[in-house]
């Protein structure tokens, strides 16, 4: 048997366990990388961000602006918790002006049926004498 011979000593094919294992490692890294890059490859397909761009260039950029803002450490401030009171005050008000209405045209109707009936006895408006 010669040095050369392979599986026989140090010779050229011979890989010891350590450069065996690194060598291993090194096939996960790689076969790690293609799988994450295929992966985010698929997410980019997914989510269509260039698409999403060209259709709502302001609206990506408000959402950019506000994963920014949250990334950044900004959702636990004074700030944040002031614009949160601000924004339910708004979303709320719409509720409030539909009771707001019923409540005005209950109290439209009850007047208006009290003129009727005060008029359906003979009497005239209220404040005025019948003489």
């Amino acid at each position: 048997m010669s040095p050369t011979d392979p599986g026989v000593g140090n010779g050229p094919e011979y890989r010891s366990p350590m450069a065996q294992r690194v060598g291993a490692i090194g096939e996960s890294a790689e076969k790690l990388y293609a799988e994450a890059k295929g992966a985010v490859h698929d997410l980019n397909d997914f989510l269509d961000i260039r698409g999403r761009v060209q259709r709502h260039p302001y609206g990506m950029v408000l959402a950019a602006a506000g994963i920014g803002y949250v990334l950044g450490g900004g959702l636990f401030t004074p700030f944040t918790a002031r614009l949160l009171r601000l924004s339910m005050r708004l979303a709320a008000l719409p509720f409030v002006k539909d009771e707001l209405l019923e409540l005005a045209e209950a109290a439209v109707e009850g007047m208006v049926r009290g003129a009727q009936a005060r008029s359906e006895q003979g009497q005239g408006p209220v404040g005025t004498s019948g003489t």
